[in-house]
């Protein structure tokens, strides 16, 4: 295991009746921080660092730093810009927060079921406090672990959350760190866990104040939204140090259980140290110090196995990592979508069990879309990959962010699911998507920028230019493209086909647990077809649980011994409950998943 590099932290930091301002401004001849009715000055404290203890100053207390008598410049540690990311920083002490958690250990990976969440859009009031009130619901439905979108602080009070300038600072609009920590310590007492999606490989357009402070970026490589930060130039010590700061401190301060970490091929570094490494050891230590479970997650489309190889073998120590191959060929299969990366995909029941039975699907062959062979084989529990058949990505990056609940048969709706939560992957569910949530999910923003919401409306127009989409794109910095992705979870109450659908849901969630071989991450398992059908064979301890994914319209004989435990096409759900079993076979509906289990 890498020893993560011990600190010292930048920022604001209370310390009893006085708070300490450390900064990095390595070109910087002189440091002030400009507090209200006063200014001091920093001293150099080494490495391009500068330091200042100031008595009297404590949690909400607003200042700046000025370099060389400029203007005052936000915190680029900042943990809170309540006047917004052009505004003064304020001053976080995490003992103001109040805790009633101390008994919580969270969840591990083996029994991890995520639910991405966006906090401005799952509900009407758009808040941390706003979505306390869902908590109980999601324990419900089975889920054990939230993963929240980003909310770092960006530009106004809209955004997805990837156009983040403050890395360490919550957002305000939706309740700022005290927020946050009372969403997270709301779910600690319905026994969910909180896994924060952090960026690291990028800033936003708007409000970046990095650059102004020292080489946090770099020329050396890019980014497809911007300039690369700089973990293997001149001065890139310090830049690592500002992250793995970072993800100590959502540990340490706001209790939180895991992270999703955003797009890390993004992040280019050939050091003998790798970055990424660094990370997930920080984050590991502070885990073991809070005595807390925590899981790690890598989005990565790369299909690299080093990514799950322990640091001590020269990998970068994640736990598990995305698993987009499960969802494309589930999404192709469904809707016969071929745009963009769907090339690569024939949504076959062949296709299917291929990618199951490895993991990945792509292990190293020709990808049409990228124009070269692509992955390598893998070998590791199926549990460490996360599959699901929505996320924020794959609805979002659509036109219009239309659901699959707008473009599929009900058959082929229910039967994606099932497919996943079935699965021995860990599962991700997407915000609304338990009752079929008809809101879109668009690409929205508020950039105050006329410049940059100029180019960022006229960029999304461009991405889906010259494609057949035969749909309008939303204008992403238009206040009704937000308003528009604004869940509804009321629909359960008055809609019968969001209360069957979800129904559906929360027994497959209740399955996973009742049938340990499910998910049991050293289970035997065997994967083949039979026609259009994919199934899976588990095995542990004298169970034996069967997994029937029919991809085709035809109603199908498949040999399958044991209880018939669960059709996707049941009468309960919404379907027409054709499906049945007898005599070591299920005679399986088209667009149809089943689970026949023996003891």
């Amino acid at each position: 295991m890498v020893e993560p590099i011990e600190v010292t932290p930048a920022g604001a930091t209370v310390d009893g009746g006085r708070t300490r301002f450390r900064v990095w401004a390595p070109d910087a001849e002189r440091v002030e921080v400009v507090l209200d009715g006063a200014s001091h000055e920093l001293t150099s404290a080494g490495g391009g660092y500068w330091s200042v203890d100031v008595d009297g100053v404590g949690h909400g207390d607003r200042y700046a730093f000025s370099l060389d008598g400029g203007d005052p410049l936000p915190d680029p540690a900042s943990g809170w810009q309540p006047e917004g990311v052009h505004g003064r920083s304020a001053v976080v002490d995490p003992t103001t927060f109040v805790w009633t958690d101390d008994a919580w250990r969270g969840h591990g990976l083996d029994d991890t079921v995520l639910y991405e969440l966006h906090v401005g859009t799952f509900t009407p009031g758009g808040t941390f406090a706003s979505a306390i009130g869902q908590l109980e619901r999601l324990t419900a439905l089975g889920v054990t672990t939230i993963e929240l979108m980003p909310v770092n602080a960006f530009p106004g009070a809209r955004n997805w959350g990837y156009d983040g300038v403050f890395p360490f600072a919550v957002q305000q609009s939706y309740g700022g760190p005290d927020g946050l920590a009372a969403f997270v310590d709301a779910a600690h007492a319905h026994g969910l866990a909180v896994a924060l999606d952090v960026v690291y490989n990028h800033m936003g357009p708007e409000g970046n104040v990095l650059g102004r402070y020292g080489p946090y970026f770099t020329d050396a490589v890019s980014t497809p939204w911007g300039a690369a930060l700089n973990v293997m130039e001149s001065g890139s010590d310090a830049v690592r140090d500002y992250f793995v700061t970072n993800v100590v401190r959502w540990v340490r301060d706001f209790h939180l259980d895991g992270f999703r970490f955003d797009a890390i091929h993004a992040i280019v570094d050939t050091t003998a140290r790798p970055f990424w490494a660094e990370i997930t050891s920080a984050a590991r230590a502070a885990a073991v110090d809070a005595g807390r479970d925590i899981v790690l997650i890598a989005e990565s489309a790369d299909n690299d196995p080093r990514r799950l190889a322990p640091a001590e073998r020269f990998g970068d120590g994640f736990d598990a990592v995305w698993c987009d191959d499960v969802h494309h060929s589930l999404r192709v299969a469904t809707t016969g979508d071929r745009h963009s990366y769907y090339v690569d995909y024939a949504g076959t029941a062949a296709e299917l069990a291929d990618t199951v039975e490895h993991r990945w699907k792509f292990r190293g062959q020709v990808s049409r879309a990228r124009g070269r062979r692509h992955g390598a084989a893998v070998d590791a529990a199926p549990n460490r990959f996360v599959a699901y058949d929505q996320n924020h990505d794959q609805v979002g990056n659509r036109p219009a962010g239309d659901r699959p609940d707008a473009l599929v048969t009900p058959a082929r709706r229910r039967l994606m699911p099932a497919a996943v939560l079935l699965s021995p992957y860990t599962p991700m569910l997407f915000q609304g998507e338990e009752y079929g949530e008809r809101a879109p999910f668009p690409f929205f923003v508020d950039h105050t920028d006329p410049e940059v919401l100029r180019g960022t409306n006229e960029g999304r127009r461009a991405e889906f230019a010259g494609a057949d989409w035969s749909v309008e794109v939303p204008e992403p910095g238009d206040p009704a493209t937000f308003t528009s992705a604004i869940l509804d979870p009321s629909m359960v109450e008055r809609d019968e086909r969001a209360a069957r659908l979800e129904a559906m849901y929360t027994r497959l969630l209740s399955l996973r647990r009742e049938v340990a071989v499910i998910t049991d991450p050293a289970a035997d398992q065997s994967v083949d077809t039979v026609g259009d059908v994919m199934r899976i064979v588990r095995r542990s301890g004298g169970a034996t649980a069967t997994v029937l994914v029919n991809l085709g319209g035809d109603t199908v004989g498949v040999p399958a011994d044991g209880e018939l435990r669960f059709t996707s096409d049941d009468a309960d759900w919404g379907g027409d409950g054709a499906s049945s079993s007898g005599d070591g076979q299920v005679r399986l509906a088209g667009w149809t998943a089943a689970l026949v289990v023996s003891d």
